[in-house]
């Protein structure tokens, strides 16, 4: 599934005032945008990233660009109290996705939250892949059926998610060990990337951090792996 491109300042800007999902707008070097295009973006949480007018015409397919081009997400978000409301509604859970940019593991965690009977996804604006066409194809078209929110401010989301009534559960090392612990519904998983983990100020709020414990020589599991184990040991009991 292809992302939506759409190129010209008047039309990116009324695509931002609309509240469309923008992934990402790309401007030429030799550009320079509109205040507005420029406060709206940052209003919104949406990047703006500086490349040649030769790429923003390849995107666009055209050279009548003004010299700027958005990539709209093929998949529309939802506002995270709909992700959480369902999640209460149905004694569920969702998944966290923390700081995660291999498009490919985003994908097969959402595949497998899914499979799973999982509600959807919470996701970082920042430094985070997007719901892109290689997610989509990644989840094997799962994304269809979850609903998926993106914010500014996981710490400030999963707070009101916590208030609602949710239980949150990050999975990292030295925490408790995961075999060990019955995992509460409704609740939210946190995974986040390998290099650097879940965030400090997601840890500081989470009512448990949970551990899976390892016997081989390598230190870690893939994101994708760990995501598996976890929300499988959120459900087993209830399947």
């Amino acid at each position: 599934m292809e992302r939506l491109a759409v190129w010209g300042r008047n039309p990116i800007i009324e695509a931002l005032r609309a509240g469309r999902e923008i992934e990402k707008i790309y401007v030429a070097h030799d550009s320079h945008p509109p205040r507005e295009l420029i406060r709206l973006a940052k209003e919104k949480g949406v990047k703006l990233q500086k490349v040649s007018r030769q790429k923003v015409e390849e995107l666009a397919g055209t050279k009548k660009t003004q010299g700027v081009v958005a990539l709209l997400s093929p998949v529309p978000y939802v506002a995270p109290e709909e992700l959480f409301s369902e999640t209460i509604k149905r004694n569920s859970f969702l998944i966290v996705i923390d700081h995660i940019t291999d498009p490919q593991n985003v994908g097969n965690l959402l595949r497998t939250c899914e499979v799973l009977g999982g509600v959807g996804a919470l996701i970082s604006r920042e430094k985070t892949s997007p719901v892109n066409q290689t997610v989509v194809k990644a989840s094997s078209g799962a994304v269809f059926h979850l609903k998926i929110a993106k914010v500014s401010s996981l710490h400030r989301a999963l707070r009101e998610f916590r208030d609602m009534g949710g239980w949150i559960f990050s999975v990292e090392k030295g925490g408790r060990d995961i075999r060990e612990f019955e995992i509460v519904l409704p609740c939210a998983l946190v995974l986040g990337s390998e290099d650097r983990g879940v965030s400090r100020s997601v840890l500081d709020i989470s009512d448990e951090v949970l551990t899976i414990p390892m016997r081989g020589k390598t230190t870690s599991l893939n994101v994708g792996s760990a995501g598996a184990i976890a929300m499988w040991e959120a459900v087993r009991r209830v399947l």
